[in-house]
């Protein structure tokens, strides 16, 4: 059976603003359901835990961790990653490399990875989008690894992007300017180290704009009137493995429930001087 939005809401008080995020696919009978922190906590007989289902409860988490066990990875990708041939849903492009000469690439985590690469998918010069896990301790996790807690793995997404259209300065103007880069773990009602705020740098020109623009968005935020810090880790880009094929461009999608967990706090980013940035 598929599980519509108002049993959804009716299993657990304010499960509403979190039924949006689950999935959408057809699961088993409904075997338990908890109202815990930043979520609702559900499991599904034959199917891993959604979206909606877990988020970041730390809650949730410890309880299908206990249910499936320590998260093994798979030295080979996931059965559902998008097929070597896929196309991006909104581009048309290439969802695999290698990538058109000229072209580079960014990678960033900022929360819900639907919700950044939302934001990023159709940005004129960036040529393709993927989401997926990075900066954990398996190879090739699933959805349901990530899920447990257990792999410190971040949801991020990668912008392949030409540098003649859209500068990396830009592009994390974007990064900065529309997610909380303060609260450590945690976007909106979505928590867990999944959730982490984070810039990974592929040369060192790339790491020294994601400093300097801490720097100055650090200056925007205390502008603002808050002694808040920024938590963001600015780390070289670890290995990418792709995320599930739903998860794709999610919110260009029909069909696909409107959600956005990013908690932006206003401050601007000011981009100018920037070329003389280098590492």
């Amino acid at each position: 059976m598929v599980v519509g939005a108002a049993a959804r809401r009716t299993a657990v008080a304010g499960a509403a603003k979190h039924a949006a995020r689950w999935s959408g696919r057809k699961a088993g009978p409904v075997v338990l359901a908890l109202g815990m922190g930043s979520c609702l906590t559900r499991g599904f007989i034959g199917a891993w835990p959604s979206r909606a289902s877990l988020g970041g409860s730390r809650t949730g988490m410890a309880f299908f961790g206990g249910i499936f066990g320590s998260p093994q990875g798979s030295p080979t990708p996931i059965p559902d990653a998008p097929s070597q041939n896929a196309k991006h849903y909104v581009t048309g492009n290439a969802m695999y490399p290698p990538w058109p000469e000229g072209m580079e690439e960014a990678m960033f985590g900022m929360g819900c990875f639907w919700c950044s690469e939302n934001l990023y998918m159709k940005v004129p010069g960036v040529y393709s989008t993927q989401v997926g896990y990075a900066g954990g301790e398996i190879e090739n996790p699933s959805y349901g690894d990530v899920c447990t807690g257990a792999t410190n793995h971040n949801e991020v997404v990668r912008v392949v992007y030409d540098p003649k259209t859209v500068s990396y300065a830009e592009l994390l103007q974007i990064f900065w300017q529309r997610h909380d880069p303060t609260t450590l773990n945690q976007q909106g009602n979505d928590r867990g180290t999944q959730y982490r705020s984070g810039i990974y740098f592929y040369n060192d020109n790339q790491k020294a704009l994601a400093e300097e623009t801490k720097a100055r968005f650090q200056k925007a935020i205390e502008g603002l009137g808050t002694s808040k810090q920024i938590s963001t880790e600015i780390v070289p880009a670890p290995k990418f493995y792709y995320a599930e094929d739903y998860h794709q461009q999610y919110d260009a999608k029909p069909g696909s429930r409107r959600y956005c967990g990013l908690s932006p706090l206003g401050a601007k980013l000011d981009i100018s001087n920037l070329d003389g940035v280098q590492a």
